[in-house]
């Protein structure tokens, strides 16, 4: 229900959390990013703060194959927007 919270909040938990699964669970973790796969067709500022969100877990060192390959063709199919 919080996920879409327009100060982004949802979001960033969603992403501290896919940051900790990916150390445990790299599948788990790049299932939860499919989360974000509305992303591109939010209104400005969520899309935003999801940019975002999507961002600081791409920056992550040492992703897992599966989370950086969900999170960096993400980013790619949407940098348009």
């Amino acid at each position: 229900v919080q996920f879409n919270r327009r100060d982004g909040a949802g979001y960033a938990l969603l992403a501290s959390i896919v940051l900790r699964a990916d150390e445990l669970n790299p599948q788990l973790a790049s299932r939860l990013l499919t989360a974000f796969s509305t992303w591109k067709m939010m209104e400005p500022t969520r899309r935003s703060h999801a940019r975002r969100a999507l961002q600081s877990i791409a920056q992550k060192p040492n992703l897992s194959r599966d989370v950086g390959d969900i999170v960096n063709r993400s980013l790619e199919e949407n940098t348009g927007s």
